[in-house]
């Protein structure tokens, strides 16, 4: 417990899935959180929740393709909290009925998937590093994804603008480290959100299980944990890097399966 006391924080999307069990943990842990989602009811929602268990937290609304929105939401956290020590860019995605393989991809798609996650982590850290310059530091945390690792046969738009994230967060780490900002990434792999299980059929969620090296799925809490971490003084010494959370699949062999049924 304490590990973010007196921290002040934003985090994007964050009225649901990962990016609510990471406000609920921050704010479990000590720190201010600034709950901002599209949906301002269910940002404002969830922040109650936090508050009725002793955290301190704020429901606000963005659209964060909108920069005068970004820019308000970064004012409003200034203005409540007095400063901004931790920036979360978690909300991203894609349509995967238009996001499709090269050949078929819907471009208009392609245009709004690099804005919705690249442009808008490029623009809330632009706003928020400069309260961070003047606080003292520190520490952003991008959500990534195994798709900006990794090639796959959809979601061509998705991986391409994870993988952007992963490099501009290497390029805020070494542009801002002097100053004591800290630029991290998380890169989820499939994680039982509510997006997840209402979207993906049951066939496809057990192919995701069984592509692991672990014999679960994730849930949105093993990716908030990493958040926390990312975060708070604990990783002080840790900028640049992104921290893969995707129970072993990017290091499970396709083959590994087949070879161990080899030995029995």
């Amino acid at each position: 417990m304490n590990r973010l006391e007196g921290k002040k924080v934003v985090i994007t999307g964050a009225a649901s899935g990962i990016g609510r069990a990471a406000a609920q943990l921050m704010a479990a842990e000590g720190a201010a959180v600034l709950v901002a989602d599209l949906d301002p009811a269910r940002a404002e929602e969830a922040a109650v929740a936090i508050r009725e268990t002793g955290g301190t937290a704020l429901g606000f609304g963005v659209d964060v393709m909108n920069e005068d929105s970004l820019a308000a939401m970064i004012e409003k956290a200034v203005a409540e909290f007095g400063g901004i020590n931790v920036l979360c860019n978690h909300v991203g995605g894609s349509n995967p009925r238009k996001d499709l393989d090269l050949l078929r991809m819907d471009l208009d798609e392609w245009d709004r998937v690099m804005s919705l996650n690249v442009r808008s982590t490029v623009v809330a850290s632009r706003l928020a590093i400069p309260h961070m310059n003047s606080g003292g530091g520190g520490s952003i945390v991008n959500t990534a994804s195994v798709g900006g690792l990794i090639g796959d046969s959809l979601q061509s738009a998705y991986g391409s603008a994870k993988a952007a994230v992963i490099r501009l967060t290497q390029y805020i780490a070494v542009q801002y480290g002097a100053n004591g900002v800290r630029c991290n990434a998380v890169a989820p792999g499939a994680i039982m959100t509510p997006a997840l299980v209402d979207n993906i059929p049951a066939d496809v969620i057990e192919g995701m299980k069984q592509a692991n090296a672990l014999p679960y799925l994730g849930e949105p809490e093993d990716i908030a944990h990493a958040m926390v971490y990312l975060a708070s003084d604990e990783s002080r010494y840790m900028t640049g890097q992104t921290l893969v959370v995707d129970g072993g699949l990017t290091s499970k062999s396709p083959l590994a399966t087949g070879r161990s049924s080899m030995l029995s």
